[in-house]
């Protein structure tokens, strides 16, 4: 049986908690951006988690 995909729906609780007021981060009022940006980042905490997993490269 092939693994079913799972959508990611809309980070909601996420952009409703945006920081307003942070100098480091910039709030995103646009929806679709920052659903777009947050999926980006969400990879790439994957594939950072990911990589620490595997420890030391064997050559």
């Amino acid at each position: 049986m092939a693994p079913k995909l799972k959508k990611i729906q809309f980070p909601l609780w996420h952009y409703l908690n945006q920081p307003l007021f942070s100098k480091q981060t910039k709030l995103i009022w646009n929806p679709h951006t920052f659903a777009a940006i947050w999926r980006i980042q969400l990879l790439e905490r994957c594939w950072h988690r990911e990589c620490d997993a595997k420890g030391p490269q064997q050559h």
